[in-house]
């Protein structure tokens, strides 16, 4: 599910919330290791300032993974295909 009401501002790399016990989070760093694409990791359950920008850019809910792009798009708990295409857009552009 992406997001563009609560787009954030762009960013120079990818940045993965997630949480220690999400098995969608797991799959989606499979995904990213698989393809390798660097990303940063920030885990909501250890960081404040990273649980509200989760439920900024979900409508006030805390879905996990939530990646952000640099050019500022989002998406919420993507499927493999759908992170895969993302990501495929994403490198054949640079």
């Amino acid at each position: 599910m992406e997001s563009a009401q609560n787009r954030p501002e762009p960013t120079d790399r990818i940045r993965m919330y997630t949480t220690n016990w999400c098995p969608d989070c797991w799959r989606a760093k499979q995904v990213m290791q698989s393809m390798q694409v660097a990303y940063e990791e920030i885990n909501i359950n250890e960081n404040e300032d990273a649980v509200d920008i989760v439920l900024q850019l979900n409508n006030g809910h805390r879905s996990v993974p939530t990646i952000v792009f640099p050019d500022g798009s989002v998406l919420t708990e993507p499927s493999t295909p759908v992170l895969a295409q993302k990501l495929t857009t994403m490198i054949g552009g640079k």
